[in-house]
């Protein structure tokens, strides 16, 4: 029997492109496309796909508003499709579900497609990553609801996960892979990119230095410069420098600038 796929973008290029695909790919059937969160929630109860493509990012309602209303115990399985590769790693590397970067290839989608067949086969599993996703998410919401009304934030319970990631995506190409962090030596910003350097391989990431050091175990990774963050473990020297800055070298011999600005977090 072939999937029941259903398609939700409110780009319709993006949307159009997606069915397209899909079509093409052997034992998927396309039942339609939404064109925003309110209609993708209707036609979810309404035809109950067995798969659904899920932008994250739609106006009113977004991919976890969608989650959210329909509940986690109704929910079919779900890739959800985000341009945000930074806010992707933040949601779903935690939880372990599967993601489409725009922009992706044929072959790209031809791997998810397979890797929801898999899921298909297990939907209780499914299930309880995409509970733990929702309630991730609904703790977030209440805390910063409660910062924005002067309230204390609720502490976290005992047993929930860390917010700093243990690895970070690298996309080179056809190519996917994750980076452990403690690989990373130090990042730099390149325009729009994060280039990561490991011992000898560097890796470009499309991100935002802010949004990876957001990322980032704060006790072991620090902004010394408005372009770069070091880790600490990899410092071996700090000298003094020019104008109230310093020289950082790191036991590979790098030598990093580290301005006044962030030197009070280093030392």
């Amino acid at each position: 029997m072939k999937i029941r796929t259903l398609v939700v973008d409110d780009e319709p290029l993006a949307r159009r492109r997606l069915a397209r695909l899909l079509q093409a790919e052997p034992g998927v059937e396309v039942l339609g496309v939404c064109a925003s969160g309110r209609e993708a929630v209707d036609a979810i109860r309404r035809d109950r796909p067995d798969l659904v493509f899920l932008d994250v990012q739609m106006p009113e309602l977004d991919g976890f508003g969608v989650l959210a209303e329909l509940g986690a115990e109704h929910l079919p399985t779900v890739v959800f499709v985000t341009a945000y590769d930074q806010y992707a790693l933040q949601a779903f590397d935690v939880h372990a579900l599967d993601y489409l970067l725009k922009p992706y290839t044929p072959a790209r989608l031809s791997a998810a497609v397979q890797r929801a067949t898999r899921q298909l086969h297990a939907p209780a599993s499914d299930s309880a990553r995409l509970a733990e996703l929702l309630e991730h998410l609904d703790r977030e919401r209440r805390e910063l609801a409660a910062r924005l009304n002067g309230a204390p934030a609720a502490p976290a319970p005992a047993a929930a996960p860390a917010s700093h990631t243990g690895r970070l995506l690298v996309k080179e190409g056809e190519r996917m892979f994750f980076v452990p962090v403690e690989r990373v030596d130090w990042l730099e910003a390149e325009g729009n990119y994060v280039r990561l350097h490991c011992g000898r391989d560097a890796h470009l990431v499309r991100a935002t230095l802010g949004g990876m050091e957001e990322q980032l175990d704060a006790s072991r990774f620090t902004r010394i410069h408005r372009s770069t963050i070091v880790n600490v473990d990899r410092v071996k020297e700090v000298r003094p420098w020019f104008a109230g800055d310093y020289q950082v070298t790191l036991q590979d011999g790098t030598e990093l600038r580290l301005s006044r600005r962030y030197r009070g977090r280093l030392l």
